[in-house]
């Protein structure tokens, strides 16, 4: 085992100083891309778009001089980083004795063999559809791309969708897996990309068997490495000073360094993923193409006189980093959750959708708020419903501009009446925070004129949140009703969202991210996360820095923060790492 090891543990300063360098190229690239971009934004009036103005991208000269910059530098990015990586795997497997800047460079000006229909579709791959989907190796600029959840639940819940996308899975997978040498061929062989792909499914139809065993193996591999990581760095020393009669602070001061060194080893660890596996692939592809296993070749280890300064500075930064969180301990740490809970569709799972007798029993488990859904019907009311028709909700296939509010009135949710919204204020008063999406094809300026108009009637305006995935239509009221209260839903944004005109942002969860929450909160607003229904989820942002959880769960959520108050010193160490 360890002779396995020893090969891939003299290549770390390599890899490393590879990974250092080139993150920091992309860094100051990005860096230029985020000010052009600013640039572009501001000279049509906008600070950012979003899900909620994508209509901009396609109407605009600036929107689709955004998207082809976007598209031409994630190219780039993609070919120039994986290129360089699978010629820095051969420099490494071969010892070849390239430096650096030669890797570099060749990997650089390999980019341009991709500059065709096949190449463009196998860097798209790569890019976007394959972490889009959970495939692949994961690309640091991209790894965050994602199906969002109230789209991904929908797709869950509808055993057609459902279908559809395994074998959509299925079949993406299955075409990662066979052209998988495709950019080994083009980068180590100078073949083109038609060729490297027939090489690649020739070499992958020969060898799948053996490429299943050696991945299984390596994932195996890695797994215990990491295990044995975890085990020597937190498990055993945490259970030692925990066993260990220790003074209080001592013991305190023992359990943060401990995590926070445990959690900088682990970051690293996991820097090397992807390098290593492009490593592991690369020495694949030789084997397969030469008939006989390839062994790394025996290096002399060259002197990388950067590595114990780097890991004096490393413990250093940890006890200085110990030494604060010690000393600011309980505000660093805050025991108790200050996120807000807020029942979706006015009570979640735990009453109708969209009743009364849902908020009630919001309101009976604890809940800070509501998010209710409302849409005008055929005479002018407004009542509450969720979806374009009342078919799922109350078996009428009718919409509500369709109908009268006498129509309306005669439906039934789970044996419930809908609503109106004034019916909803009153309910609310003094209870819960109403937060109040405009929806649906009536969600206009007559709708908002008529929303803030009913709250002030009932004197609320410190009671209502009105909120929208339109952003003209938020935009619209904060500049009319500047006392009233506004909040903006996305699920996707680039540019400087947290400076979008209104007060409250909220950001579907998978984009919730804690840098994300915190531009928010430095422009002076609050963050709502949308829609966390799984307790991991729940704990999660609970223990985060946002001002409202927006969920169907709300008893769950409820007993979850009620947990949070009876954690140990090391719980909430571990929650803060993990949220960071």
């Amino acid at each position: 085992m360890l002779k396995k090891i020893k090969p891939y543990w003299k290549m770390l300063p390599d890899i490393y100083i590879y990974q250092i360098v080139t993150k920091l190229m992309i860094g100051v690239w990005i860096f230029i891309l985020k000010s052009v971009f600013r640039m572009l934004l501001a000279s049509t009036g906008r600070v950012a778009v979003s899900s909620g103005d994508f209509r901009f991208i396609f109407t605009s000269w600036q929107g689709i001089l955004i998207v082809l910059i976007g598209l031409v530098s994630l190219f780039i990015y993609v070919a120039f980083d994986i290129n360089t990586m699978i010629i820095m795997s051969r420099s490494l497997l071969y010892h070849d004795g390239k430096k650096l800047r030669e890797n570099l460079k060749e990997g650089f000006y390999s980019i341009r063999r991709f500059i065709n229909l096949q190449g463009i579709g196998v860097i798209l791959y790569i890019a976007l559809i394959a972490p889009i989907l959970g495939l692949g190796m994961s690309i640091s600029l991209t790894k965050r791309l994602y199906i969002p959840t109230f789209i991904s639940s929908v797709i869950v819940s509808t055993p057609l969708y459902m279908t559809g996308y395994t074998f959509l899975l299925i079949a993406f997978l299955i075409l990662g897996i066979i052209n998988l040498y495709i950019m080994h061929g083009v980068v180590l062989d100078n073949l083109t990309v038609n060729e490297a792909g027939i090489q690649s499914r020739q070499l992958m139809k020969k060898h799948w068997k053996e490429y299943w065993k050696q991945n299984i193996l390596y994932s195996l591999s890695t797994i215990a490495i990491m295990a044995v990581i975890i085990t020597l760095s937190l498990v055993i020393p945490l259970i030692s000073v925990y066993v260990l009669e220790l003074d209080d602070g001592v013991r305190r001061f023992l359990t943060i360094f401990i995590s926070i060194g445990s959690a900088l080893f682990s970051s690293l660890s996991g820097s090397l993923a992807t390098p290593f596996y492009i490593l592991k692939m690369t020495q694949l592809f030789y084997s397969y193409k030469t008939g006989n296993p390839v062994l790394f070749s025996d290096r002399n280890e060259r002197k990388h006189r950067f590595v114990i300064p780097a890991i004096c500075i490393a413990l250093l930064g940890v006890v200085g980093i110990t030494l604060v969180m010690n000393t600011f301990f309980d505000t660093i740490f805050p025991l108790e959750s200050h996120v807000e809970i807020i029942a979706h569709r006015a009570g979640g799972n735990e009453g109708p959708e969209n009743t009364i007798k849902g908020l009630e029993a919001a309101y009976q488990y604890g809940a800070y708020g509501c998010e209710i859904d409302i849409q005008r019907t055929k005479d002018g009311f407004y009542v509450l419903n969720h979806d374009n028709t009342f078919k799922r909700v109350a078996g009428d296939n009718k919409k509500p501009q369709e109908m009268t509010l006498e129509e309306v009135k005669a439906l039934s949710v789970e044996g419930e009446p809908v609503p109106t919204y004034e019916e909803v204020l009153d309910a609310c008063r003094g209870k819960l925070i109403l937060f109040t999406e405009l929806k649906g094809n009536t969600a206009d300026r007559r709708m908002a004129d008529d929303a803030v108009r009913m709250i002030k009637a009932h004197g609320m305006e410190e009671e209502c949140v009105l909120i929208s995935l339109k952003y003209d239509l938020v935009d619209y009221i904060e500049s009319n009703y500047p006392e009233m209260q506004t909040g903006f839903l996305t699920f996707a944004s680039f540019g400087d969202t947290a400076a979008l005109h209104c007060d409250y942002l909220g950001l579907e969860e998978e984009s919730a991210t804690a840098d994300a929450i915190q531009a928010i909160h430095d422009q002076g607003k609050k963050a709502l996360v949308w829609t966390a229904n799984e307790s991991e989820s729940q704990h999660y942002f609970l223990c985060s820095n946002a001002d409202g959880l927006i969920t169907d769960n709300v008893k769950q959520a409820s007993q979850i923060k009620q947990e949070l108050a009876e954690r140990n010193d090391l719980e909430r160490i571990v929650d803060l790492i993990l949220g960071s």
